[in-house]
């Protein structure tokens, strides 16, 4: 596991939306979110995922001219530390922290390890849950993730 890893909007909506926010805990233990993502998010956080501003503001504003503002602090942040793991599902930001080097995975990666670690039983009716909120997701990469969890 990770030592730290960090949160963007998107997946802290994804996963509330769908009332399994808890999935989170229960796969990474800690999170870290910025202040900016806990704005965007707009609801109270758990006790579990921390808040912490990055550092480098400059580099954060740096980021800012490429992907949107909460993705910008999640990746300035990340570079204050050496072993990060990133939950981003936006392409453009998954794309850039590649770029940097960070590890990375977003919201069916979760799912999947979360059934790797026998968390939950099957992915296909999270993958439910999420398309019935309109997570907008090709039916290629769909059937890949039924297909390397044998559902």
């Amino acid at each position: 596991m990770h030592r730290i890893v960090i949160s963007d909007t998107s997946t802290l909506i994804l996963f509330h939306k769908i009332n399994e926010l808890n999935l989170l805990h229960l796969v990474y233990g800690e999170l870290y979110t910025t202040p900016e993502i806990a704005i965007e998010f707009g609801e109270d956080l758990p006790n579990w995922i921390s808040i912490k501003s990055a550092s480098d503001k400059k580099y954060q504003k740096f980021l800012a001219t490429q992907i949107d503002i909460g993705e910008a602090s999640a990746l300035a942040l990340a570079s204050e530390f050496d072993d990060v793991l990133l939950l981003l599902d936006d392409l453009k930001a998954r794309k850039l922290a590649i770029q940097l080097n960070y590890k990375i995975t977003e919201t069916l990666g979760i799912i999947h390890k979360a059934k790797q670690m026998d968390i939950i039983e099957k992915v296909k009716p999270l993958i439910d849950k999420l398309l019935s909120i309109n997570f907008r997701i090709a039916e290629n990469i769909i059937e890949e993730i039924l297909k390397i969890n044998n559902e």
